[in-house]
C-alpha cells in the first residue's frame, strides 16, 4: 500500500490563509514589512526572490526587493543593511545567498538586526533556539515541523534520523526535534559524510529527514516498513523537452513511497513551506515590533 503524501503545497496554503487573515488583523496597528535584497544575477536566487516577494504581497504584507550589481562592495551592502536595521516599515531583512565572492557572507548575516533575522540565522538567534528561547526559527527546519505537526505524526519518542549536517537544514532540525516542543521529544541520531554504516541508522528511523543534496540518494532497501519520510533534497537532473527543469529528491520517492507511511514529494513537499515560514516570521516580527507579540 503506498504511503500518504504529505503536501507542502496544500499545508503552506492553510498557512498562508491563516497569515493573511493575522495581516488584516494588525491593519490599523501595525503594517508587517520585508525587504529582500539580490546581489547579482544568479537566476536560482532571481526566482526564489521573486516568489517571496509575490507571496509578500498575495498576504498583505509591505515588500520591498533591492537588487544590486555583482560588483556591489562589501561595504556598500552593509550600508544598506544597516539603512533596514534602522527602517521602522520593515520588521524582516533578508539578505538572497549565495553573495559574489568578494563579499563575506558572515559579515554580512551577522550585520542583520536579531530582532530582523527573518531567516534564523544570526547566532543570537541560533543560540536561543538552541537552549529553547523564543526566536526566529530557520524557515526549512520549522516547515519540516508544521508538516509533521500538521499531518499527526507523533514525534514524541521516536527514532529521528536526519542525514545532512548543514547550518540551514541539518543541524538545526536536529536540535529542534529533540527538545521538549511540539513535534520534539524525539530521539535523534545526524548522519552525515563521515558516518560509517548509514543503513544501520536509516533502517532504524521511525522518521527519516533527508537533506544531502543528493539526488535519489535513499531507496526502498534502507528503510524499515512504516517510515515516515520528509525529503528536503531539490536537485536537478535534467530538463524536460519543453526546456523546464526535472527536479528529483534525495529519497527514491517511486521506491520508498510503497515502504513509507508518510512521505513528501519533491516538487511540492518541504520547498513550499519555506517561504511560507518566512512570511509567519514576518509577521511575527512587526507583532513584535508594535508590542502585540
Amino acid at each position: 500500500m503506498s504511503a500518504k503524501i504529505i503536501s507542502g503545497t496544500e499545508t503552506a496554503k492553510a498557512i498562508r490563509e491563516e497569515l493573511k487573515k493575522e495581516v488584516a488583523e494588525l491593519a490599523g496597528k501595525v503594517v508587517p514589512g520585508l525587504v529582500t535584497i539580490l546581489v547579482g544575477e544568479d537566476p536560482a536566487s532571481q526566482s526564489y526572490v521573486a516568489a517571496k516577494n509575490k507571496t509578500a504581497h498575495a498576504l498583505g504584507i509591505h515588500s520591498e526587493q533591492v537588487t544590486l550589481d555583482a560588483e556591489t562592495s562589501e561595504e556598500d551592502l552593509l550600508a544598506l543593511v544597516e539603512k533596514y536595521n534602522n527602517d521602522d516599515k520593515i520588521h524582516g531583512i533578508l539578505v538572497q545567498l549565495p553573495l559574489p565572492k568578494h563579499i563575506d557572507e558572515g559579515k554580512v548575516l551577522y550585520a542583520i538586526n536579531p530582532d530582523k533575522d527573518v531567516d534564523g540565522f544570526h547566532p543570537v538567534n541560533v543560540g536561543k533556539m538552541v537552549v529553547g528561547e523564543q526566536c526566529f526559527l530557520p524557515c526549512t527546519p520549522h516547515g519540516v515541523l508544521e508538516l509533521l505537526t500538521r499531518s499527526g505524526i507523533e514525534t514524541s519518542g521516536a527514532e529521528v534520523v536526519v542525514i545532512g549536517r548543514s547550518n540551514i537544514v541539518g543541524k538545526p532540525v536536529a536540535n529542534l526535534m529533540m527538545q521538549k516542543r511540539a513535534a520534539g521529544n524525539a530521539t535523534v541520531t545526524l548522519c552525515h559524510t563521515r558516518t560509517k554504516d548509514m543503513d544501520f541508522h536509516t533502517k532504524r528511523a521511525d522518521i527519516l529527514i533527508v537533506a544531502a543534496g543528493v539526488a535519489n540518494m535513499i531507496k526502498a532497501d534502507q528503510v524499515k516498513e512504516g517510515v515516515v519520510v520528509i525529503d528536503v533534497g531539490v536537485n536537478r537532473i535534467g530538463v524536460t523537452e519543453s526546456g523546464k527543469a526535472k527536479l528529483a529528491g534525495d529519497v527514491d520517492f517511486e521506491s520508498v513511497k510503497e515502504k513509507a507511511s508518510a512521505i513528501t514529494p519533491v516538487p511540492g513537499g518541504v520547498g513550499p513551506m519555506t517561504i511560507t515560514m518566512l512570511m509567519k516570521n514576518t509577521v511575527q516580527s512587526a507583532r513584535q515590533f508594535a508590542g502585540l507579540a
